[in-house]
Formats: C-alpha cells, sequence, structure tokens
C-alpha cells in the first residue's frame, strides 16, 4: 500500500509525517482536500503527552543506569 507524506503539520490525520486517512483526495490547484485542521485544545494535549512521555523514557534511562553500576559494583567484588 502506499503511503502518502504530508507536509501539515497540523491535520488530524498525520501519524508520523505520513497521511493515515483510509482515502485521500487531492486537487492540483487546492491540494488536499482531505486535509482537516486539529483543534489547539487538541495540539496542547498532545506537546503534554510527548513532554510525558519524554519524561517517563528518561527516567526509566536513568533507572537502567543505575541498575547497570549497580551490577558492575557486584562483579567488582567478585574478583577481588
Amino acid at each position: 500500500m502506499p503511503r502518502i507524506r504530508c507536509h501539515y503539520e497540523d491535520c488530524i490525520f498525520l501519524e508520523e509525517k505520513y497521511c493515515g486517512a483510509a482515502a485521500v483526495e487531492i486537487d492540483p490547484d487546492d491540494g488536499c482536500q482531505t486535509y482537516s485542521q486539529v483543534d489547539d485544545s487538541e495540539i496542547a494535549e498532545a506537546a503534554e503527552l510527548d513532554d510525558d512521555l519524554l519524561e517517563e523514557e528518561e527516567e526509566e534511562e536513568l533507572y537502567e543506569e543505575e541498575e547497570e553500576d549497580d551490577w558492575d559494583d557486584e562483579e567488582d567484588e567478585d574478583y577481588r
């Protein structure tokens, strides 16, 4: 199935830079007829969700690094 790269940043069908609509209508003069703008409140909610996910990922990475450090310390003790 072909994928259509979308240049609209505020379309409700945008999925990781590609159009996620089931059907797309393109007018040579006017552009995408399927385009539908996301409400500003939805954009703000999505930005908050992205920030929350990023914070969670950073916390997980920090936790994993701490576990690796603990593991290294235990290995060092075994070889002494």
